[in-house]
């Protein structure tokens, strides 16, 4: 293993029984205490003065560690700003007889730095000497912009969840009480739970929460529950030795294979106790798989709201997934692997038919969740592993064989839509093929994108059927990468339209969203801006009221 970089905390563990669960895999709660001593190192190794914790944001596990297994957790402060930091945090897991590395998990923890007395701190900035520190440095500035409007996406989503359509009103078997899922657990904090400050160890209340968290779970699904990911531990206060704390953990809704349980904690000092007064000191919501005994993935119960609580934690477990979705493409970065195939005219007809069977196989797959409806527009999102894609229904008062014409010639899109500046024709290959060049705006401070696509076209075969207009990158050598632009990827997305009537039509639009193009969908998905339906409008706009050729009728 290499050399630990400046200003890298490293933590290495070997995994023994006493940290393990009942299937002989580390447990995440062992694994959470590890993660916020190595965070709260490296943080005070940068500030200089004592550190807590204030925030923990979604912390993602990739793979399981076991007994036998070394754990490696590292550390360090990717930006500091006036009192706090953001704590980059990888934990890798070797196992020893083979020498194999795997990533276990990666999270952002946010420390506040606490000086002695009345002195006032203004942390040093952090000294960048990597081109990945200077990329973790600028996301960091996107990640804290998330954590600061949290709460007020959070209550703008509510409202516009309480305007879809409730699903909760469609009884089905097996469906679960929410009360059937509910647990409490109390402890007592003692000298061993303290930390340097002699408050409770942050990671010690993470590990109790999460425990509590799996029972709930577990109560739900009668099988293996694995913790996936952690939607932002936020302490609100501290506690103390001698306080008694209590952990209520409940589930507030199902999405398939996973489910989302929210805990709640509650300190309470002697008298407090006596009185029944505590104080509200930490949140979390632990998204949760399960496998069977043949490890496969189970499909959760969907479950009952009962009451009205029961109900609003219902919905913001909704409003919470997608915010989730947006901030999982700022909350880390992820090295995409190209799927581009390289363009050979020799091979047209294959290309440009698996360029249509993969849109109308993406819009066939089930599991799409609205997340948005305004007005002629919907939006649907696909989670399958760590793939999402997005769907955006249009109706559109113009024929079906007019809005084929119009979106299928792609010079025309800059005209509508912000997201393209320019649109040009490569190669007209066939009536049914043809090759663009597409240039994009800047985005976060970056260079501009370019790709290089395949747009291939489709009439309907029989009445019923869409017309299709699919999307693909290709690799063309005639145009290669230029340094102006970041070359981006377009893996699967296009147009299914579907006639209504002789003088209307639905226009779906589907896309299976690269990590190279999610900054242009990441603040919409997280519910902190409006460009797909803004975009979306502009499309409508632009067929309803331009002639057949592209012009726009003013008149």
């Amino acid at each position: 293993m290499e050399r630990p970089a400046p200003g890298e905390v490293r933590m290495s563990q070997a995994i023994q029984p006493a940290h393990a669960n009942p299937r002989g895999e580390l447990s995440a709660g062992q694994l959470l205490k590890w993660i916020d001593a190595t965070a709260c190192l490296a943080a005070e190794k940068h500030a200089g003065v004592s550190c807590v914790t204030a925030s923990v944001d979604d912390i993602q596990f990739e793979e399981m560690a076991r007994v036998g297994q070394v754990i490696t957790i590292k550390a360090k402060v990717t930006r500091a700003f006036s009192t706090s930091m953001e704590i980059s945090i990888k934990v890798i897991v070797q196992d020893m007889l083979t020498g194999i590395e795997k990533l276990v998990s990666v999270a952002f923890s946010t420390f506040v730095a606490k000086p002695v007395g009345e002195e006032k701190i203004d942390l040093k900035p952090v000294t960048l000497l990597t081109e990945q520190d200077h990329m973790e440095h600028n996301l960091a500035s996107e990640r804290r912009k998330v954590r600061l409007h949290h709460e007020d996406t959070f209550k703008n989503l509510m409202k516009e969840n309480s305007k879809f359509e409730d699903p909760i009103c469609d009884e089905e078997e097996g469906m679960v009480p929410t009360s059937g899922t509910s647990v409490q657990s109390i402890e007592l904090v003692l000298p061993p739970h303290a930390n340097h400050h002699g408050n409770t160890f942050g990671g010690q209340i993470m590990a109790w929460m999460e425990t509590v968290a799996t029972i709930s779970a577990r109560r739900l699904c009668r099988a293996h529950p694995l913790l996936k990911s952690v939607d932002m531990f936020k302490f609100r206060g501290p506690s103390t030795v001698g306080d008694r704390l209590v952990f209520n953990a409940i589930v507030n809704n199902t999405f398939q294979t996973c489910v989302e349980v929210g805990v709640r904690v509650e300190a309470f000092d002697c008298q407090e106790w006596s009185e029944g007064q505590g104080r509200h000191i930490n949140s979390a919501f632990l998204i949760y798989n399960a496998v069977d005994d043949k490890e496969e993935l189970v499909t959760f119960p969907r479950i009952k709201p009962m009451s009205e609580e029961d109900f609003r934690r219902y919905r913001g477990a909704i409003a919470r997934k997608r915010i989730r979705l947006g901030r999982k493409y700022v909350i880390s970065h992820k090295e995409e692997v190209s799927l581009c195939v390289h363009w050979d005219i020799s091979n047209q007809g294959t290309l440009s038919n698996a360029n249509v069977e993969a849109l109308q196989n993406l819009a066939a797959r089930s599991g799409w969740q609205v997340t948005s409806v305004v007005e002629k527009i919907k939006i649907y999102t696909l989670e399958e592993h760590d793939i999402l894609s997005v769907w955006v229904e249009k109706h559109v008062e113009r024929p079906a064989h007019v809005a084929y014409h119009l979106l299928s010639d792609f010079t025309k899109r800059p005209l509508w839509d912000p997201h393209y500046v320019s649109c040009e024709v490569i190669d007209w290959v066939s009536e049914a093929d043809q090759i663009y060049h597409i240039t994009c705006p800047v985005v976060n401070g970056d260079k501009p994108k370019d790709l290089v696509v395949l747009v291939s076209r489709r009439r309907p075969l029989k009445d019923g059927d869409s017309y299709v207009v699919a999307v693909k990158s290709i690799i063309l050598p005639s145009v290669p990468p230029s340094p102006q632009y970041i070359r981006s990827e377009i893996i699967c997305a296009g147009f299914l339209i579907h006639a209504i009537d002789s003088s209307s039509c639905t226009v779906s639009y589907f896309n299976q969203i690269s990590a190279s193009i999610s900054p242009y969908f990441a603040g919409n998905l997280g519910g902190w801006s409006k460009s797909i339906e803004e975009t979306a409008a502009s499309c409508i706009q632009f067929l309803e009221n331009a002639t057949e050729d592209g012009l726009i009728n003013i008149f």
